[in-house]
């Protein structure tokens, strides 16, 4: 069985990153071709761009049939599949996105899409069916402002088009446009009144006064009535649109026409706020989207080129003056200088960067002119992954937004019902009957009963959540995890890279009794390695390390690597690693607390080097806090079991447990989650715990310096690498959670009061538009104070 690696980016050249679902049809369509036993994702990594591996039987078929297969199935996908995101003028009625949804998946050549309550649709569509013009008109046609959008195109590289209606605060044309229609009713409501109370003058009756009201109502309640039609005609019936429609003109038929038209001004303005409130939630969002940089200074042969950072590849070398944004990931070649990071952080302290340093996109230089040695594609860079994680997060949604949708679709129908009753069950009971009476109580009944309060706060407070969250280095993909980590009882950590700095020096060399000079060969070794452990040894070799070349490495899982040099077998790893291959070594070795690599060269024991790690400043901090949340810790490494018991009893850990291998980390997960109580949250930043990261209840990934498949893998990212912000993602989530259930009790609280009230006829209109507008008022100031909050 062979296996081949082809560039994920030469297969698929339009798709903008690993986790789209292009990549998951090329694999199953590989799959299933003669001769391949296996295809999966390679994630990016630095310096290396994403790939696809394919394992196959070359008996079967040939690497020539292989590559033909991979960039034929590329093509045919790329060419076949496109992807929009678009933004839109949000819904205002909770059910509205669904229908949306609805009605977009019908559009011939939709494969998928999906509609959030606070402005953002992303569609996926088959090119040979629609296109992205007749996609934008389908959104047009179900009342929606695109504000902007962006899709994926066709040339065979990365590009983003934008297109941006002037559209702000939720409506077009400027002020007057938005608030015009409100401050004239407003205005011919007041004077009316006026009229009706205090001037009395004799024409002002009958058609007339009919005829003023009507005006009045007219630039309010037109747009209202006009969108709940729209969606009648859709099949959604039940609308605030319609009820509020029905209610106001039902007071128009009573003769309540001050009240008919103060019932839709008041929703109106209601709308605005929420608008304002909307725009607000969305700017502090995309005030995380507008530090993607537009351009990049390319040096080519002592020139500088001011380029798209699109058309910069891997291995180019870029300029970044004092003061700019860095456009793409790279190496600092230069000797150093000072970077902001508060935009990818959420930290204003700023970070000093030496030479070797990996700076990402995003960052600012504040101190000098440098230069990069860029080592990700631009759409594979830290910052992108981060944009790609923000603006799909609120695609999804959480359980408890999910569950208000289903109850409205009940809720809502048997307010209807129950306000036909009261206008007309009465009459069978009561001695003197007025329709006029009883209608007006039930007029009352569909105003209190719109969900205005509901409809955007709850989104909103999500939203909310989210953005909080980002201005902390803490990336939420999906409000539905803001939800889940409220639950979480048990967090369980890695410790290299998540409790402890990940960055190791060695400490001690011991050298075995007439053994030779073996430390080249083990660093020629470890240069194959990721780790940091390995890292830490090729540097301590220095330069001794690059005169010799290893061959055949291989690595033997949860021990170390094995490869040969100069024709002789070089095994470097840890003490199993020996064991394995039958290797006797001094029991003194057992004893050692500090992480350790074993060598041996021809299956003779040669010495080992004992390397420390440090633990980070604000990992005590955590598991304090954690414990004072009523959460259990746990700590799962694969470093042997005195370093790990020596870190736990610093941090004050519940459990640890060392000496584990990948599979052997999945099985304590699986263990814990045995228990029915058990909400488990794994945090980690290697490649090999990306298995724990899904299988965990919420998987948490450091970010900063964490491998690309635990990122991928991971719900939550944090990208300061402190574990003090797993405390912070949970009090952050159950702010969230705290300010939702609030507005929907007080929501339900209010309206079931006056509902009772106007039933009863203690009820007026006015108490129906607060118990609506005004409760939807404060539940919207409610949601919108997450973001305002100090974590």
């Amino acid at each position: 069985m062979e296996k081949i690696k082809i560039n994920l980016h030469l297969l698929l050249p339009e798709v903008p990153d690993e986790r789209d679902a292009c990549v998951e049809r090329i694999i199953f369509i590989m799959s299933h071709h003669k001769g391949v036993s296996k295809a999966h994702l390679v994630p990016a990594s630095e310096g290396n761009e994403a790939q696809l591996c394919f394992h196959f039987n070359p008996d079967e078929v040939t690497l020539q049939q292989i590559q033909s297969y991979a960039h034929d199935a590329g093509a045919a996908i790329t060419s076949k599949y496109g992807h929009l995101n678009v933004e839109v003028s949000y819904t205002r009625e909770m059910l509205e996105d669904q229908i949306i949804e609805k009605q977009l998946k019908k559009v011939p050549g939709v494969v998928d899409a999906s509609v959030s309550g606070t402005g953002n649709i992303r569609i996926e569509y088959d090119r040979k069916v629609t296109t992205k013009d007749r996609l934008l008109e389908a959104i047009r046609k179900n009342g929606m402002t695109i504000i902007g959008e962006t899709e994926v195109v066709e040339e065979h590289e990365h590009k983003h088009e934008e297109e941006h209606d002037h559209v702000h605060g939720g409506g077009e044309g400027g002020i007057l446009r938005i608030y015009g229609p409100a401050i004239l009713s407003f205005v011919l409501l007041m004077l009316g009144i006026f009229a009706d109370n205090y001037w009395k003058p004799t024409f002002f009756t009958g058609i007339v006064r009919f005829i003023w009201y009507a005006l009045a109502y007219l630039p309010v309640g037109w747009p209202v009535a006009t969108r709940g039609i729209k969606l009648m005609f859709k099949g959604d019936i039940f609308t605030e649109f319609v009820l509020m429609t029905i209610a106001t003109l039902g007071a128009f038929y009573i003769g309540e026409y001050p009240e008919g038209v103060a019932v839709m001004l008041f929703y109106t303005v209601g709308e605005l706020f929420q608008d304002s409130a909307v725009n607000r939630a969305k700017r502090s969002i995309k005030a995380l989207l507008d530090i993607r940089p537009d351009t990049a200074t390319l040096v080519v042969n002592g020139n500088y080129q001011v380029v798209e950072p699109t058309t910069v590849k891997i291995g180019d070398i870029i300029q970044v003056k004092a003061g700019e944004k860095v456009p793409l990931d790279g190496v600092l070649i230069t000797e150093g200088s000072t970077f902001n990071t508060a935009a990818l952080t959420g930290e204003s302290k700023p970070s000093s960067l030496r030479k070797g340093d990996t700076v990402l996109a995003g960052m600012i230089n504040q101190q000098q002119v440098i230069n990069l040695q860029v080592t990700r594609a631009f759409n594979d860079s830290s910052l992108a992954r981060i944009l790609t994680m923000v603006q799909e997060a609120t695609t999804r949604k959480a359980k408890t937004e999910q569950f208000i949708r289903k109850f409205a679709r009940i809720y809502t129908p048997i307010v209807v019902l129950l306000a036909v009753l009261i206008t007309f069950l009465p009459y069978f009971f009561v001695t003197e009957y007025r329709f006029n009476d009883w209608l007006y109580r039930a007029l009352i009944f569909l105003v209190i009963s719109c969900p205005c309060a509901l409809v955007i706060s709850i989104p909103l407070g999500y939203f909310g959540g989210i953005g909080a969250a980002s201005r902390k280095g803490i990336l939420f993909k999906g409000s539905n995890y803001l939800d889940l980590i409220t639950k979480v009882n048990n967090v369980v950590m890695d410790k290299t890279g998540t409790l402890t700095k990940g960055v190791f020096k060695v400490q001690s060399v011991k050298i075995a009794t007439n053994a030779e000079s073996w430390l080249p060969y083990a660093a020629a070794l470890e240069q194959h390695s990721t780790h940091p452990v390995a890292k830490a040894v090729v540097e301590y070799a220095g330069e001794t390390a690059k005169e010799l070349k290893a061959e055949e490495v291989e690595e033997v899982s949860g021990h170390g690597l094995r490869g040969k040099i100069n024709g002789k077998i070089v095994l470097a790893g840890n003490a199993k690693l020996l064991t394995k291959y039958g290797i006797q070594f001094p029991l003194e070795i057992e004893s050692v607390t500090d992480s350790i690599v074993v060598v041996a060269i021809d299956s003779i024991y040669q010495g080992y080097l004992t390397i420390a790690d440090e633990i980070k400043e604000d990992s005590a901090a955590a598991i304090s806090e954690l414990h004072q949340l009523g959460i259990k810790t746990t700590m799962l490494s694969g470093d042997k079991q005195s370093v790990v018991d020596k870190v736990a009893n610093i941090l004050g850990i519940d459990k640890a447990f060392g000496n584990l291998l990948p599979e052997d980390k999945v099985a304590k997960v699986e263990q814990l989650k045995q228990s029915p109580d058990a909400v488990v949250a794994f945090v980690g930043d290697g490649i090999n715990d990306a298995p724990v990261l899904a299988l965990s209840d919420v998987g948490i990934a450091m970010g900063g310096l964490g491998s690309d498949a635990a990122i991928e893998t991971a719900d939550v990212v944090i990208q300061t690498d402190q574990p003090s912000r797993i405390v912070t993602a949970i009090k952050i989530g159950k702010a969230t959670n705290r300010v939702v259930w609030q507005n929907i009790g007080f929501a339900f609280g209010v309206k079931a009061i006056v509902l009772i009230l106007g039933a009863g006829g203690l009820a007026t209109m006015w108490e129906a538009v607060f118990a609506d507008v005004g409760v939807a008022l404060l539940a919207i100031l409610n949601a919108v104070r997450i973001q305002k909050m100090k974590f």
